[in-house]
């Protein structure tokens, strides 16, 4: 699609790990020399990647059989920059993304502790910042990633590289990972404190899978600025007024809820997604990774417009509270 018929768009929610083009994810692999379970590239392909017909029902699924790969890919300091440079440059030729926020866990690319995170870091900023010189255009932030699966000291360790390169691309804090029985997310409640005290922005992975609990509890106490995902409100009339009312965005990523299986149909989508919106709660359209996912902001798009989940009018609106939302200065 000719750059003339496309508008400017933002994408808010998007992991390195979901993000990257497979033949590049395979010549990476193979640089690197590492052990693929097939030499067909074809079955790599389906190895990293989901179609419609495949049926995960969580993410703790997804985690396990995809991003257990792609990670293990991109576990070196070349390898995440080629991969952060190619995700950027690939967003604004395809979907003329002009705000690009991308996210990931250093923690799961340094073959634990085998590489140094701060050359990890680094690598992505430089990736960055290649990918901005080329494209101008683009103006783009990198979030680090905690996990439910790590120990608060774990956890501390990326909050205190996030706020070490905070002045060279990194823009905000997320967690995200499976569910975790005995994980409790209030026990990072002062690690979320110390972010915002120091100006990165706040988005957290709560309310796709479980009970509502910790995303009431976090709205309340910690008040983070977006939620990842976050359409499990949609059953809480409080909690959506209590949204709306704090004026959070919640980071929407239709294609992937429903091949995630957090979502199980278009019919529940739509109910969902329109029952959020008519409660005010402010939206944003998402891939959560275009490569894994099969999918860009333009396909978005078309599916929630031809579904008659939303029209292009609201999508538009979606588009410009995501432009509004970056944590990108």
């Amino acid at each position: 699609m000719p750059k003339i018929n496309m508008p400017d768009r933002a994408e808010l929610h998007n992991h390195l790990g979901a993000a990257v083009d497979p033949p590049i994810m395979w010549s990476i692999a193979h640089s690197q020399g590492i052990r693929l379970p097939s030499k067909n590239y074809w079955d790599f392909e389906d190895l990293i990647t989901i179609d419609v017909a495949e049926g995960y029902n969580s993410v703790a699924e997804v985690d396990k059989a995809l991003f257990y790969w792609t990670e293990l890919v991109q576990s070196s300091p070349e390898a995440v920059e080629t991969s952060v440079k190619s995700v950027i440059g690939g967003g604004y030729r395809k979907c003329n993304i002009v705000i690009h926020e991308l996210r990931f866990n250093p923690m799961n690319r340094n073959r634990s502790g085998e590489k140094d995170l701060d050359h990890i870091i680094l690598a992505a900023i430089r990736g960055m910042d290649r990918a901005v010189q080329e494209y101008p255009q683009v103006k783009a932030g990198l979030i680090l990633m905690m996990d439910r699966k790590f120990t608060f000291t774990q956890n501390e360790i990326i909050l205190a590289k996030a706020l070490k390169y905070k002045n060279r691309g990194i823009v905000g804090l997320d967690i995200a990972g499976p569910q975790v029985q005995g994980f409790k997310l209030t026990r990072l409640y002062p690690l979320f404190r110390q972010a915002k005290k120091s100006g990165l922005g706040l988005t957290i992975h709560t309310g796709e899978e479980g009970n509502l609990r910790e995303m009431r509890d976090l709205v309340k106490v910690i008040r983070p600025e977006r939620i990842g995902h976050g359409f499990l409100a949609w059953q809480d009339q409080h909690l959506m007024k209590e949204l709306a009312r704090q004026k959070t965005v919640l980071e929407l990523c239709p294609t992937s809820n429903l091949r995630c299986g957090v979502i199980k149909s278009v019919a529940a989508m739509k109910e969902i997604y329109q029952t959020l919106y008519k409660n005010g709660v402010k939206l944003t359209i998402n891939t959560d990774g275009p490569e894994m996912y099969r999918t860009n902001l333009f396909k978005e798009r078309q599916f929630l417009v031809d579904q008659g989940i939303f029209n292009s009018k609201q999508i538009d609106e979606f588009n410009r509270n995501a432009m509004k939302a970056t944590f990108i200065k």
